[in-house]
């Protein structure tokens, strides 16, 4: 069965499915270097990027479009597109489960429009849905046919319990009743510099723009900051006295807090607010669940809990974009809770046209694994020389002997991009992180703000020498601390608060980075570089070369085995 899964809403995106693998998944961000978060746009879209990959919507069996909050003219759900240049209202499933009466993979049926398909309609799932299943069904557990829980966190959503039953493919739900929603931290932290802006005068599209860019980035910035743990109670003070669970708590915890600071939390900078603020959510979610842990969940038997026993563990699946907040998965993988935990790299809306076709994978096509590689993005666009630069082969070996010796940053475009909002290795730009001025330097380039760190990428085989507690960890999900002597070596990597946000390369998988990592360990003994996107800031991966050379942030960019220097130094010095 192929099946066709469309984002229509920010984030917007194409992924197709064909008998349980995945064969590719175009996030509009990512074509033409287009902005951050970008809608779908004109639903004739859907039949380019088809296109694009040899195929016809007539070789669709199942076109499915992901629920959404937004209304249409009579009440019901609906997003506002265009078809043809003409505006069109399209039905879709309701945001969130519990609506219907079909439990959370709940299927609604629409013959709104035609996008091509032999049997003609669509289907569409909840959103919340499609972030339940795109996580559980990209998991190992899914593949070695194991149960698992699976906590969906996403904005404008209450954290989501469910559980999968492989043998039977059944989805069961909890409530775990936690007074904040996934939108909480970035809410709160717009309220406080440098993340605060008047968008009054903006319009729906940039407002949420703004909205979406903020996690991240304060994230990052927490690190510039301390926790105060005696500050929980003022923020459980505050959310006790709110009468109902609204998307507006957290802006008013942060707006009760900015005005009354030096009565509520004295002597706490914004950053220090920010990063208490953080790890206050996470300690609720933990306390939350482990008090949920401790008693019988919905879909538990009897015989179930006898058979198990009570040192008996659950296996663990995050899903949403708060699953790509390093310090929760960090946080809920060391809390004993879980025998296992898994987190996809596209786990927030960036996997959404996956989830929804994951979906009917599930209910229509009988099937419970997904077959996907993360490389699943976008082909490289082919083009010529850009002007100004020189060009000459280069293999991996080459390459990395270039960033050993020349200790310079490369821009490095190979095969199909990454699915998901981070950059891999297939269009990343590599430096050495023996320099400690090259984050700064990276940062600078990419016109970023100093506190932001800079990802490093390492030989999954020496992970746990440089970094604890290292492992494997290809998708950079969960935080790592240095190993002692270590940030002295790679400083570059290294984040203000001495963690690290590890991507792990296995050398034995035969991927392009793998080779460039493995020859330069050897050339210097070193298993790490620094790995940041190739990308303007505010937009997706350069689609090609010459989007790299027309930005001009690197004397070198790495693409397909060939080297393109740029003639402003002279080519012999490549």
């Amino acid at each position: 069965m192929l099946i066709c899964g469309i984002k229509i809403s920010h984030d917007g995106g194409v992924a197709v499915i064909e008998d349980g693998r995945l064969v590719f998944s175009v996030e509009v961000e990512k074509l033409e270097n287009g902005r951050r978060y970008s809608y779908l746009g004109d639903l004739d879209r859907v039949t380019r990027i088809l296109a694009s990959e040899g195929i016809a919507p007539s070789d669709v069996d199942r076109f499915v479009v992901d629920g959404w909050y937004t209304r249409g003219a009579d009440g019901a759900p609906a997003i506002a597109t265009r078809s043809g240049g003409d505006p069109l209202e399209l039905p879709v499933a309701w945001y969130q489960d519990g609506v219907g009466t079909g439990g959370p993979v709940e299927r609604f049926t629409f013959a709104d429009h035609d996008f091509g398909a032999a049997r003609g309609g669509y289907a569409s799932y909840h959103h919340v849905s499609n972030h339940l299943m795109g996580a559980y069904c990209s998991s190992p557990f899914a593949r070695r046919g194991e149960d698992a829980m699976v906590l969906v966190w996403d904005g404008g959503v209450i954290p989501r319990l469910y559980h999968v039953e492989a043998r039977t493919r059944t989805v069961g739900a909890a409530a775990l009743g936690l007074p904040v929603m996934g939108n909480s931290f970035a809410d709160f932290s717009s309220q406080f510099e440098p993340f605060h802006r008047d968008t009054s005068g903006l319009d729906a599209d940039e407002v949420i723009r703004h909205h979406l860019s903020i996690a991240g980035k304060a994230m990052a910035y927490a690190a510039l900051g301390t926790v105060e743990e005696t500050a929980f109670p003022v923020f459980d003070d505050i959310i006790a006295g709110f009468s109902t669970v609204s998307q507006d708590n957290a802006k008013e915890i942060g707006e009760k807090i900015a005005v009354n600071r030096d009565q509520l939390l004295p002597g706490l900078s914004n950053a220090d607010l920010i990063a208490t603020f953080q790890a206050y959510l996470g300690d609720l979610l933990l306390r939350r669940l482990t008090a949920l842990m401790g008693r019988r969940l919905p879909w538990q038997r009897p015989s179930d809990l006898l058979r198990r026993g009570a040192s008996w563990k659950p296996n663990l699946v995050l899903g949403g974009g708060c699953a790509l907040n390093i310090k929760w998965n960090s946080m809920l993988r060391d809390s004993g809770l879980f025998a296992d935990i898994w987190v996809p790299p596209f786990s927030n809306d960036s996997g959404a046209a996956i989830g929804t076709a994951c979906c009917e994978m599930f209910r229509e096509d009988g099937r419970t694994a997904l077959d996907w590689n993360v490389y699943s993005g976008p082909s490289l666009v082919p083009g010529g020389v850009p002007a100004g630069w020189h060009v000459r082969p280069c293999d991996e070996r080459q390459l990395a002997e270039l960033l050993h010796t020349e200790g310079e940053p490369v821009v490095v475009l190979s095969g199909r991009a990454e699915i998901g909002p981070r950059a891999l290795g297939n269009r990343s730009i590599l430096a050495p992180a023996t320099d400690p001025a090259m984050k700064d330097r990276l940062n600078h380039i990419k016109d970023r703000a100093a506190y932001r760190p800079v990802a490093p990428i390492c030989l999954t085989s020496r992970a746990a020498e440089v970094f604890a507690p290292g492992g494997s960890d290809p998708y950079m999900l969960f935080e790592h601390h240095m190993r002692p002597g270590w940030a002295e070596r790679v400083p570059a990597i290294v984040h203000l608060d001495g963690t690290a946000r590890l991507q792990t390369i296995d050398e034995r998988a035969g991927s392009v980075t793998g080779r460039i990592l493995t020859a330069y360990e050897r050339l210097s003994g070193i298993p790490v570089l620094c790995n940041t996107s190739a990308n303007l800031n505010g937009r997706g991966f350069f689609p090609d070369v010459a989007s790299a050379a027309a930005w001009g942030g690197t004397r070198y960019i790495w693409s397909e085995q060939r080297l393109y220097t740029r003639l402003d130094r002279p080519a012999s010095a490549a």
